[in-house]
């Protein structure tokens, strides 16, 4: 009867082992999926402070664009007050 009983101590033990595996296995499976899901989270965040920046880059590209326009329509603004002048003096010539 001692061989059965040791027998039954080695299942035993056997089957908290086999218990402690799945358990590890369970904790694994759960941190992967973290892992997972904090990976996709950073991708999406990290996705969001580009398009923020690119937004900023555009606004500064558009603003510098709008300077030059003014820029191109004060000087066509000053030419044509000088190509009124010329004109009106050579009206009275």
């Amino acid at each position: 009867g001692a061989r059965r009983s040791g027998g039954r101590g080695a299942m035993a033990a056997g089957g908290a082992a086999e218990a402690q595996a799945r358990f590890g296995h369970s904790v694994k499976g759960l941190l992967t999926e973290k892992v997972t899901s904090c990976g996709t989270d950073v991708i999406a965040l990290t996705k969001q402070v580009l398009k923020g920046s690119r937004s900023a880059e555009l606004l500064g590209q558009a603003a510098r664009n709008m300077v030059m326009q003014e820029d191109a329509i004060l000087h066509s603004e000053d030419s044509l007050r000088k190509m009124a002048i010329i004109t009106t003096h050579l009206q009275y010539q």
